[in-house]
């Protein structure tokens, strides 16, 4: 049994008109132990809320604004700056342990590497304030190829270099394992030479993003018992479409197949 604390993203699966904690009630049941939300608006107090009354935990939240308008350029930093702040300070008061952050798109005439030190100088603004309130800042890889053309964080050596050059535990990656398949492959062995610097996961089968099951080419079993085996404490999440069953089954089969 891999044993690691399953969580699932809210909009992937929530079904309209269904109420917050009838929902959250119902994927506690299934034993998972968080939900991931995506915002920061006035809909907070009623997530929260509905995720205590049923026992769970908030996995991971946005730290800032824009997947594509990111931390890549300086002239975002001043704005990312405050909006971390503001993510930081929620994240502790309800003990939220990962804030997702973007590199952005590749500027034009701006090398990887200058994509890199903007980044890291934009989260070297913050990364401390985030370690005083024990919350970790996770940059997330996904892929360049079909879902995101342009993004520049879209390789795991970019993004654990990118670790490096901040110099902080609390500077991780969400490393997205659909997304790395489709970018790179190898998933196993760069994970597990590499656990130091991720903080977060996310789930989707490939190809078509949708259950991580055996009609896809991704062994979730094996990935699980293999980020079990490295002493991994944080969270990973289902962030997939259900495409052959409904999302009950479908959240069902991907925990089980997840914990076996």
């Amino acid at each position: 049994m891999s044993e690691i604390k399953q969580s699932l993203c809210i909009p992937c699966f929530k079904p309209e008109g269904m109420e917050l904690a009838d929902f959250c009630g119902t994927v506690a049941d299934m034993g998972y132990s968080a939900v991931e939300i995506w915002f920061r608006d006035e809909r907070f107090g009623e997530l929260v809320e509905a995720v205590r009354s049923a026992g769970l935990q908030l996995a991971s939240m946005a730290g800032h604004e824009s997947i594509e308008d990111g931390l890549n350029k300086r002239s975002n930093h001043d704005r990312i700056e405050s909006e971390f702040i503001a993510s930081i300070d929620l994240a502790a008061e309800h003990n939220v342990p990962g804030l997702i952050c973007f590199s952005g798109k590749r500027n034009e005439g701006q090398s990887d590497e200058d994509g890199l030190t903007a980044c890291a100088e934009g989260i070297q603004r913050v990364i401390g304030y985030a370690g005083e309130k024990g919350v970790n800042l996770n940059m997330e890889l996904l892929n360049s190829k079909v879902d995101h053309p342009g993004y520049q964080c879209d390789s795991s050596e970019w993004g654990f270099r990118l670790c490096r050059r901040v110099g902080s535990p609390r500077m991780k990656l969400l490393y997205d394992i659909y997304h790395m398949q489709i970018m790179e492959g190898d998933i196993i062995r760069t994970i597990t030479e590499n656990i130091e610097h991720i903080g977060h996961f996310h789930t989707a089968g490939n190809p078509g993003r949708n259950e991580p099951d055996d009609s896809q080419e991704l062994n979730y079993r094996g990935i699980c018992r293999a980020i079990a085996g490295t002493g991994y404490d944080l969270y990973l999440a289902h962030e997939f479409g259900p495409h052959a069953k409904n999302w009950e089954e479908a959240l069902r089969d991907a925990f089980d197949i997840c914990n076996d």
